[in-house]
C-alpha cells in the first residue's frame, strides 16, 4: 500500500519513528510534513493528506498531532474522508474493519513510540471486508447530501441557507 503520513511539529519525532518502523514493510510511505520541529498548523498538513487519500494518490493516511484530535477533526471535514482516532491496537483494527477509515490519527502526547508503532501496524495489516457496510453507507449517503446542499446553496448565493 501507498501510505501518506503527516504531522505537526508536536508530533514530528513520532512521525519519524513511525516512518522508520514502516521502512522494512511492503508499504510505500509518502511524507507530507512537517519536516522539522519548526511550528506548523496541523490543519494544513491534515488537509494535504486528506486530499491525497480522497483523490486516490495514496491508499491510506496516518496523521499525528499532540492529541490526535485536531488532525482527526480536520481530516473528517474533507468530503469523502473517514478518519479515526485510535490509541490501541483493537480500535485501530476496528477503524478499518468496521468503518473503512482511510486515515488513522494518533496523539504523540498520548501514546509512546512503541505503542504507536503497534497501533499503526494493526491498522495497516487489516482490510475492510465490508463490516458494518450498511452503517458506513448511511454515513456516506448523508455526507453526499450535505455536500450537495452546500453546493446548491453556494450557487444560489447563500451560506447553507442562513441569511
Amino acid at each position: 500500500m501507498k501510505i501518506a503520513i503527516g504531522s505537526d511539529h508536536n508530533a514530528f519525532q513520532l512521525k519519524e519513528t513511525i516512518k522508520e518502523s514502516l521502512k522494512d514493510t511492503e508499504h510505500e510511505v509518502v511524507d507530507f510534513g512537517c519536516h522539522s520541529e519548526d511550528a506548523v498548523d496541523y490543519p494544513d498538513v491534515a488537509f494535504d493528506v486528506s486530499e491525497a487519500v480522497s483523490e486516490g494518490k495514496v491508499d491510506r493516511g496516518i496523521l499525528i498531532c499532540g492529541t490526535g484530535i485536531g488532525v482527526c477533526i480536520t481530516a473528517n471535514k474533507y468530503p469523502g474522508i473517514r478518519a479515526a482516532l485510535a490509541h490501541d491496537e483493537y480500535s485501530a483494527e476496528r477503524a478499518q474493519l468496521s468503518n473503512n477509515a482511510q486515515i488513522l490519527t494518533l496523539g504523540s502526547q498520548i501514546v509512546g513510540p512503541e505503542v504507536a508503532k503497534k497501533v499503526v501496524h494493526a491498522y495497516l495489516n487489516v482490510a475492510w471486508a465490508e463490516g458494518s457496510k450498511r452503517k458506513v453507507d448511511k454515513i456516506v449517503e448523508r455526507e453526499q447530501q450535505f455536500v450537495s446542499q452546500n453546493y446548491k446553496d453556494a450557487v444560489a448565493g447563500s451560506n447553507c441557507g442562513v441569511n
